[in-house]
């Protein structure tokens, strides 16, 4: 069942090597850490949603097109039909309180309403060399923001890249308040990527991620880069044995 359709675009990732001791309190039961060539791997991504739709069909007035910016870690989980490698969210920001409300319900999602704005240099999609992505966010009355510039000309990543392992998790799992865990698809094709320059966060990462989460996100990231994004949609979830 279709819970979500939307576009999606312009997805700046930010990605930081880390420890697996890092992420492994948010694991959900029934998943495992991801690695990519032995490496784990968190992200912050920060994209456009729009044409947004409930059940595939219903537009919600006034929450059509916004940003969300995340920071996200990747697991697999081992299923009798084959791996299935998706995606846990530490913390989603969206300006709307009834799409934090809404998602928080549903999946028990890390939602957070925050006033967000961005600014891309080029037509939403159409990913130009030298055009700047940012996204921004306040809290605590002061602006913070993930911006970078478009490095490259978009391609499909090569097979068994780390573009690839990133952009290519279709599930998400989320923990559940009584330790259990939801699992939910997510649909999109294969996302062209460019390369990304002059990349930072500017956040105050202890009060929005954690005191955890400092340490790492400070520091430059290991790589990045921008997805031109897609038509997505997002299935119903699912509790998980």
């Amino acid at each position: 069942m279709v819970f979500l359709s939307a576009i999606w675009r312009d997805l700046l990732m930010a990605n930081w090597i880390v420890d697996p001791a890092l992420v492994e309190p948010f694991v959900p039961r029934g998943t495992a850490v991801d690695f990519h060539e032995g490496k784990t791997y968190v992200s912050v991504v920060g994209f456009l949603f729009q044409d947004t739709k409930l059940f595939g069909r219903l537009p919600i007035p006034f929450h059509r097109t916004f940003e969300e910016i995340n920071l996200r870690l990747y697991v697999v989980r081992h299923h009798r039909d084959g791996d299935r490698r998706g995606v846990v969210f530490v913390k989603e920001i969206v300006p709307r309180r009834a799409i934090a409300w809404t998602a928080n319900l549903v999946y028990n999602e890390n939602y957070v309403a925050l006033p967000t704005r961005h600014r891309i240099e080029h037509e939403p999609g159409a990913i130009r060399v030298g055009s700047l992505v940012r996204y921004a966010w306040r809290l605590r009355g002061k602006t913070h923001a993930l911006r970078g510039r478009v490095a490259g000309e978009p391609a499909l990543p090569p097979s068994g890249s780390e573009p690839e392992f990133i952009t290519q998790h279709y599930w998400g799992y989320t923990k559940q308040r009584d330790g259990g865990t939801i699992e939910y698809e997510v649909e999109h094709p294969h996302w062209r990527v460019a390369p990304a320059r002059d990349v930072r966060l500017q956040s105050d990462i202890a009060a929005l991620y954690g005191p955890e989460f400092v340490e790492t996100l400070r520091r430059p990231p290991d790589s990045a880069f921008i997805a031109e994004g897609s038509p997505v949609i997002v299935r119903r979830g699912v509790r998980i044995a």
